[in-house]
């Protein structure tokens, strides 16, 4: 297939699918700067939104088999993307609630307890404190203590992130780290 400037962007995915390296050039120069701009505008972080920019063109490599040129090319593109933004954000989470699992567990670490300034859980309110206690203590999965409190998985991750700021927040106040 032959394509240049002024073939659709459903034709140069058609040619890039067959081989045409230069037609997939041609779409990261028309696409590139949305995709950019719309990545910085969810994440607001320049860092961040250049790896998903990057994920989202690799992405676009990889699945360019399973792309159907009858449908249009932009939306196909952009839910490419919104995949690969997703994806990172779920990868971030996790990476922020083990680093907060973490914390906890080394605040409350028996071995280095002589080290460390022993954290209360007084400032914390009763779900909070009961989600931190089956969370590290009985080192109990997120579903499973929703069933105990009677409450969603999600609302457990709130009171246990809550309570781990709470925390922090205490703590700091008092000069210790926790």
């Amino acid at each position: 297939m032959v394509f240049n400037e002024s073939s659709t962007d459903e034709e140069l995915m058609q040619a890039y699918q067959n081989g045409a390296d230069g037609a997939f050039d041609l779409l990261f120069k028309r696409h590139s700067s949305r995709v950019y701009g719309f990545l910085m505008n969810h994440l607001k972080n320049r860092m961040k939104a250049d790896d998903v920019f990057q994920a989202t063109f690799l992405k676009l490599h990889q699945a360019r088999r399973h792309y159907d040129p009858t449908y249009p090319f932009a939306p196909w593109l952009f839910t490419v993307c919104k995949s690969v933004l997703t994806d990172s954000a779920r990868k971030w989470s996790r990476s922020r609630e083990d680093s907060n699992d973490e914390m906890v567990a080394c605040a409350v670490d028996e071995k280095t307890v002589e080290e460390r300034p022993v954290v209360s859980l007084e400032g914390l309110s009763k779900q909070q404190r009961t989600a931190l206690e089956l969370r590290y203590f009985d080192e109990l999965r997120f579903e499973e203590i929703a069933e105990r409190l009677q409450t969603s998985p999600s609302n457990v991750r709130k009171l246990v992130s809550r309570g781990i700021q709470t925390l922090k927040n205490l703590n700091g106040k008092k000069g210790e780290k926790v």
